[in-house]
């Protein structure tokens, strides 16, 4: 599996629309090359919209009972956990995307999308299930199916787990 671009919105720190293309340019002749930044510039983030671009998990917020408390005011009925992927919409943002483009190991070229919004576009709507497809940049085919599907095919194409991306990436 190699990585082509990245691309995403209004994610943590991240507030603006990003795209990285890691195949042409500085980073496609580099090979080898660093994420640096202050704290809280976004470099966790960046690996954390490929994550859910990719397996819909997010290594940082992983499921346990230490994080289970939830996020909101204390009257909203739509608060989440705080281990919900969903939580790493930015702050006063309606909307938010990650977006990966890759080489599966078959020589295939894919797009992985994640999506959340809140409800009626306000940043004060109830947050929605998020949304993830998977689409052939080919033939612009998008891969039809349950999540637990969409996981499945992701692993295939990519050959690793979510834990073993994890701790490979």
């Amino acid at each position: 599996m190699k990585i082509l671009a990245l691309r995403g919105e209004n994610l943590a720190s991240l507030q603006h629309k990003f795209e990285i293309d890691f195949a042409h340019g500085r980073l496609g002749e580099a090979g080898l090359f660093a994420i640096t930044g202050k704290t809280g510039a976004g470099k966790s983030t960046l690996l954390d919209a490929i994550c859910l671009a990719l397996f819909d998990r997010i290594p940082r917020l992983q499921s346990n009972k230490k994080n289970d408390a939830e996020i909101g005011r204390d009257d909203d009925t739509s608060r989440i956990k705080a281990n919900d992927v969903r939580s790493i919409l930015s702050r006063g943002k309606a909307e938010g995307f990650a977006e990966v483009d890759f080489v599966a190991n078959d020589g295939s070229h894919w797009r992985a999308h994640w999506h959340v919004r809140r409800a009626r576009g306000r940043a004060e709507g109830r947050i929605q299930a998020s949304e993830q497809w998977l689409e052939s940049i080919e033939t612009g085919q998008r891969f039809a199916g349950k999540k637990q599907e969409l996981q499945i095919e992701m692993e295939r194409l990519i050959g690793l787990s979510f834990e073993q991306f994890r701790r490979a990436v």
